[in-house]
């Protein structure tokens, strides 16, 4: 049986190669472009364009005709700040729409088009690389002695965290930011780029997202210089670094909030939600140690994210010089009843922070449908979790898992690879390409259970971390992933990096990581390319991503599918280069066979 390809479909999305210029001035004319395979029957392409609301169609150019393809040009006019389109692809007997989603005999809504914007993207620095996150109470421990606050219970280095139930937010292990500094060397060796600290405020937890002031470093993490000498290591090594933030709340022991009790005419009273009804305060999830903060203050949002002074604007400064923000439940933030003020506290988080550093990055938390939010003047991009981490792991969790599926009532299932990628296209067609190139993808965090507990075996973790760092976007390692750490929920996962025991340590995960980490560092089209499907079976996917300088193919399979022949104009007139895995790419007459077995990960350079 010969699987269908998909590489007869007419393809655009927002890469260079299809779009003269990614980030256009307002009122500019920008020139996108379609590849229609030869084997189509198309009469003409249109370009469909809204503006101001209304629809408006003007016809495609045929511009080249290449042994593949033929290639068509339009224009479209940037007259509104987010400018959406889609292409009309007029056959006989009939249209079909082309979106961000993919082809279709029927008519579509506009949600999943394409995007143009005038807003500037992530900078390269972030894409390019690899993320780290570190959850400084688990990392490892670089002051020898230190007092146990009232609300801890001490632990050591190498217990077993709390999973559930009491001690889950109070379980010290005593991990600070000078024993970062000291395993830098492990970052540099793995090929990371960017390390993301949660949050270094001081708080009554172990997460310490429940901050107790944002003027300074938790002593129990070494205080303010203990973050400076880390910021200039990471620097000195040519790596960024990047905060964590709760702009949607506080602890309820922050300076602020007990100034707000004590005194309900205070300016910090009207930093809050009042109520009724008990605890007398609005709390993050109705969480009373977490009293949610009100936009609508002006005082606060002078304090908190508006200038040079404010909480943002202080720790981007030097000397700490944060890299940029990620910013808990960014979703919620200034988000209350009546009330929704999250895109303008976005636009003005960015403001200040790129006033004070324009390379500055804005990474979002939102668990869910984000596209709303995600339009590009605000948050740079989101923690991926819908577009990427559910639809990878409900493909590759084992058969027989029990893990839980993140914050459902139920385990997780085992879905097919095409359940997996409709899931993907749905949720990226949502937002701009840039977002999309911008995304945090991630196969876990301190918030998820560890990737190795959900799949079970080496080669699985394999198959996932092959998608993590060939897909769109930014890839995110939480640290221990990359040595086969374990964990059934977030609580459970946030283990200790075991410094000094090497039996904890799996040397062929972190093999595995280091590959892929060289492999994605080593090509254009990885970091920058674009993303054209050519395969989806149930047990194995397969796509393109194409640069103008490079175009790459890769083939994931989570089992044995049978394999599948591509035409040999996949790669016209190019030997294809086996770049990771162990098959060569040969033409055997009728096109170029791709290997069935699995599991596996095959990337080939073809161009």
């Amino acid at each position: 049986m010969t699987v269908p390809h998909l590489l007869d479909h007419p393809h655009h999305d927002g890469s260079a190669l299809y779009v003269s210029n990614q980030t256009p001035s307002l009122g500019e004319t920008v020139t996108v472009r379609v590849r229609v395979p030869l084997a189509c029957t198309e009469r003409g392409i249109h370009l469909r364009v809204v503006r101001d609301g209304e629809p408006r169609m003007s016809a495609a150019e045929l511009v080249e005709t290449t042994a593949t393809d033929r290639w068509y040009e339009a224009q479209v006019l940037v007259h509104n700040p987010v400018t959406s389109y889609r292409f009309f692809v007029d056959e006989p007997g009939g249209y079909r729409w082309l979106n961000g989603k993919g082809l279709f005999a029927r008519e579509v809504p506009d949600v999943s088009d394409f995007r143009l914007t005038v807003y500037e993207p992530a900078p390269s620095w972030m894409t390019g690389s690899l993320v780290y996150q570190v959850f400084p109470d688990r990392f490892a421990r670089g002051i020898a002695e230190k007092p146990t606050p009232a609300w801890a219970q001490d632990a050591d280095w190498g217990d077993e965290p709390i999973g559930s139930g009491p001690g889950v937010g109070t379980q010290l292990y005593g991990g600070d930011l000078p024993g970062i500094e000291q395993h830098l060397d492990h970052l540099v060796d793995l090929g990371v780029g960017t390390l993301y600290l949660t949050p270094v405020f001081p708080g009554r937890s172990n997460h310490r997202y429940d901050a107790s002031s944002f003027d300074h470093v938790d002593p129990l993490l070494g205080g303010d210089e203990a973050l400076v000498s880390l910021s200039a290591a990471v620097h000195e090594r040519g790596m960024r670094i990047m905060g964590d933030i709760t702009t949607n709340h506080t602890g309820d022991g922050h300076e602020w909030f007990v100034k707000a009790q004590a005194d309900r005419s205070s300016p910090e009273a009207s930093f809050y939600y009042w109520q009724d009804a008990e605890p007398g305060y609005v709390g993050w999830l109705e969480h009373a140690s977490l009293p949610k903060l009100d936009y609508t203050s002006e005082e606060l949002a002078r304090r908190m994210i508006e200038g040079p002074d404010s909480v943002i604007g202080r720790w981007v400064a030097q000397p700490f010089a944060l890299d940029g923000w990620r910013v808990d439940v960014a979703n919620m933030t200034g988000r209350y009843a009546d009330q929704d003020m999250t895109h303008e506290v976005a636009r003005t988080v960015r403001r200040t922070m790129q006033a004070i550093n324009p390379d500055a990055v804005l990474v979002s938390e939102h668990f869910h449908d984000s596209g709303l939010d995600m339009m590009g003047d605000g948050w740079h991009a989101n923690m991926n979790y819908s577009a990427f981490t559910r639809p990878v792991w409900s493909w590759v969790v084992a058969e027989d898992s029990e893990v839980p599926a993140l914050g459902l009532p139920s385990t997780l299932p085992r879905r097919s690879g095409h359940d997996m990628v409709a899931a993907m296209r749905d949720f990226d067609s949502v937002v701009p390409w840039k977002v999309v190139a911008s995304q945090w993808n991630m196969l876990g965090s301190h918030d998820t259970p560890r990737l190795r507990s959900l799949v079970g075996s080496l080669e699985m973790v394999e198959v996932a971390a092959g998608l993590l760092f060939t897909y769109p976007g930014t890839p995110v390692v939480f640290a221990g992933d990359e040595i086969g750490a374990e964990g059934v929920n977030g609580e459970h996962a946030r283990v200790t990096m075991p410094w000094d025991e090497p039996e904890r340590w799996d040397g062929d995960t972190l093999d595995v990581y280091r590959r892929l980490v060289a492999l994605r560092r080593s090509s254009v089209a990885l970091q920058t390319g674009g993303l054209r499907w050519v395969l989806v079976e149930d047990d194995a996917v397969a796509f393109l991503r194409e640069s103008p300088e490079e175009t790459v193919l890769v083939l994931v399979a989570r089992a044995p599918w049978g394999g599948a022949v591509l035409p040999e104009a996949v790669a016209p007139g190019a030997l294809p280069v086996t770049v990771y895995g162990d098959v060569q790419l040969v033409g055997d007459g009728d096109g170029y066979r791709l290997p069935g077995d699995g599991p596996g990960v095959h990337v080939w350079r073809l161009r």
